[in-house]
């Protein structure tokens, strides 16, 4: 392998490794929503997958397409600058709606005392909540929609950092070094979002959530919002 090639893929690994670990969005939501909706390990692995191919395949398609159509560098990072702040609002928006809806699953499901008075004249109090009926559907179909919420949300956010180190190879004409960069940093950001994912998952089960767990989607809602919050002001 060259010297240029050599550094070319050092390159895209380190940097594919650096923006994933550095970015908590990349595997925050899937960690907190793994334990918030009861997801396995292997459908937690598949989601987070998924979604990290969809996230880099995003940008390696732009990334192509302005190489093959010829835009400027500055023209592509505007595109995934824009790109990136829709997905930031709407992981913002994502993480506060679904906190705000377990808020109010949350406040239904507390327990109050009643008293019933019978004909015959003797009294009883019972205890109940109103989490019963419909409020279930709502629960499943939020349950069934938040894996392909999060993927549509990762295909939005685009891969900054790769789209000007793919244009160096391609200002040399370097098409096998193009898609050297692209497959080095795609396997090596979607492989840390998921080695991330796993070691919070496999730490997380050994730790009694027991008392967290009434509020533990209340608290994925806030922590999705925040890494979206973070995304928009701090730039991570």
């Amino acid at each position: 392998m060259e010297g240029s090639t050599l550094l070319l893929a050092g390159t895209a690994i380190t940097i594919g490794f650096v923006h994933t670990l550095v970015g908590p969005d990349h595997y925050l939501p899937f960690i907190v929503m793994g334990e918030a909706r009861r997801w396995g390990i292997r459908k937690t692995m598949l989601i987070t997958f998924l979604c990290g191919l969809g996230h880099v395949l995003s940008s390696v398609v732009v990334g192509f397409i302005g190489i093959a159509a010829g835009i400027s560098l500055s023209k592509l990072e505007f595109l995934e600058g824009f790109r990136g702040n829709i997905a930031a609002w709407l992981l913002i928006a994502f993480g506060l709606v679904y906190m705000l809806i377990s808020l109010r699953a949350l406040y239904r499901r507390r327990k109050h005392m009643h008293s019933h008075i019978h004909a015959d004249g003797t009294a009883h109090e019972h205890e109940h909540d109103h989490s019963g009926g419909h409020s279930h559907i709502h629960l499943a179909d939020r349950k069934n929609l938040t894996p392909w919420i999060l993927f549509l949300i990762f295909i939005l956010g685009p891969c900054e950092p790769l789209i000007p180190i793919l244009m160096y190879p391609a200002a040399e004409n370097n098409i096998s070094g193009v898609i050297l960069v692209a497959v080095l940093f795609s396997a090596v950001t979607i492989a840390t979002m998921m080695a991330v994912v796993l070691t919070f998952r496999l730490g997380l089960s050994r730790i009694n959530l027991k008392p967290l767990e009434r509020y533990v989607n209340v608290i994925a809602g806030a922590v999705i919002m925040v890494s979206g919050l973070a995304i928009q002001f701090l730039g991570l």
